[in-house]
Formats: structure tokens, sequence, C-alpha cells
């Protein structure tokens, strides 16, 4: 049994991420040609059509999807592999602030990805609202942290790593939706999906309460589930028996940001930060 080969695994997944032989040519630094021949070479090697060409794009087959698993899992652990041993030896701890949002959903890959390539620093996570870890960054108690962006007027600092939409979500069935006020459940003032929801409320002249407080996203899943109130809520996070509620009985919101903010440059914090980018370019995928 033949073994699959990294470049043409490295081409592939260009190929795939890009949606064109040209613009996944130029990333790998090959001619459309070259690449494409690659490309043959994978097909045979596996038995199985990976692309369906057409004039407009290129597309994975339902073979060339699965491939695409394998593929970056693949490359990643390559990249782990030499990191061990071309690296520059890493030793020390960085504090990285996050939201329960966010922790919840990348933490766990990050973590134990970076600890494999960098077994010698210590993280130490703190979660919290996105105001009190900024202001840990500033004070120089974080070394970096995710923050939520969208505040109108609100100063953008970092880097935006994520955009998703901000959806209302309520319980199932649940009868909170139907009430007037319409009882929502927020965090405190400062929260950008706070001043989404109720700048929403306010434009479409629906009247509403503050039925529930929580600094926490799992705080406000729980006034959900009790049926107390809808809030507003990141779509990737809502599951059974929570719902999203339909645009034509309330407004929409749009899409909030998460931006990494650090405190400063070293070796640790880069090294973190490439690994925070790329566990959301995972999660986005």
């Amino acid at each position: 049994m033949q073994l699959l080969d990294n470049d043409l695994l490295k081409s592939f997944v260009a190929i795939a991420e890009h949606g064109s032989f040209t613009r996944a040519a130029r990333q790998v630094h090959r001619t459309p040609s070259a690449i494409s021949m690659q490309i043959k070479r994978l097909e045979e090697t596996v038995g199985k059509t990976l692309f369906v060409r057409d004039a407009k794009q290129v597309r994975l087959t339902a073979e060339g999807e699965v491939l695409l698993s394998y593929g970056r899992r693949l490359l990643k652990l390559n990249e782990e592999a030499m990191q061990q041993f071309f690296s520059p030896k890493l030793e020390g701890r960085v504090g990285f602030g996050t939201s329960d949002d966010v922790g919840t959903r990348i933490l766990p890959r990050l973590l134990s990805q970076f600890s494999r390539s960098y077994p010698a620093v210590q993280i130490d996570v703190v979660v919290g609202s996105s105001r009190a870890n900024q202001q840990k960054v500033d004070a120089g108690e974080l070394d970096m942290a995710l923050v939520v962006v969208g505040n109108e007027g609100q100063e953008t600092r970092g880097e935006i790593v994520h955009s998703e939409p901000l959806v209302w979500a309520g319980l199932e069935g649940g009868i909170a939706m139907h009430q007037r006020p319409l009882p929502v459940a927020v965090a405190n003032q400062g929260c950008v999906w706070r001043w989404m929801a109720m700048n929403s409320l306010d434009q479409a002249d629906i009247p509403y309460r503050v039925a529930y407080t929580c600094e926490h996203s799992s705080g406000q899943e729980a006034a959900m589930l009790a049926d107390l109130a809808i809030a507003p809520f990141p779509l990737g996070l809502v599951r059974a028996p929570l719902r999203k509620l339909g645009e034509d009985l309330l407004p929409e919101m749009g899409s909030y940001q998460i931006s990494l903010v650090r405190g400063g440059n070293n070796p640790i914090n880069e090294a973190l930060t490439a690994y925070v980018k790329e566990a959301f370019a995972d999660f986005n995928s």
C-alpha cells in the first residue's frame, strides 16, 4: 500500500481551501499545471476522484471531503514533529484570558495541540468577561486575551480572529418569547451582546425588560432552559432543547467579532497566537 505524500497533500489542502488551482498554486509556489499534475498523482494513489471541476469553481467530491480531514491532520502532525526537533525550546508561562462561550469551543483542542509542541510552557487560563480580561492585559496580569468586539464607536484592539452571527435563542416550545414586555437574559452594561440585542429591539420598537443578568453565557443558557427569558446567543452555541428564534418575530442583530489582544511580543506569545488562529480556522472550516 502506497503512503500519502506530504507535498501532494499540501497542494490538495490548498486547493480545497482556496477553491481554485490558480490561487492554490501561488500559495505553494508552483505553477497551475504542476499542481494539476500533483492532484492527478494523488487521485491515482487513493484511486478516487477528489475534485469536481467546472467553469466557475473547484469543488470537493465526497471522497475529497474525507481526505481533506485526514490531510489536515497529517500535515499538522508533521509540523508538530518538526517543531519538536527544530523549533527553539520554549519554557515559562503565559496568562491567557477568554470568555466561557469561546473557551468551551476551542480551548480543549488548543491546549492539547500547544502542549504537545511546547510541553515546558505553562498556560494559566482565566475565564471572565471581555472587559475584565482586557483590563488584566493592560495591567500586565494577562499576556493575551480573546475579547468580544462589536459596539458602535468602540475602538477595536488586537487582531480579529473570529466572526459569528448573534441570534435570538430560547427554549423549544417555551412561552418566554411570547411575553410582553419581552423578557431577555443579558450580561451587564458594556457587553457587546447586550448592546446589539437592546439596540435591535429599540429599533424594532419591541418592548422588553431585563429579566436575568449573568456575565457568563452558561448563566444565560440556564435562564433560557428555565424559560425565564430569551437571549442573544452565538449561532454555534444554540443546541437542543434551545432553538434559534425566527427573524419573522424578532429583529436580526448581525454578527459579532472576537479579537485577540496581546500585552506584548515574546516567543511564547507568538507561538500561542499561531495556535489560537489555527484553532479558529479549524473551527470555522
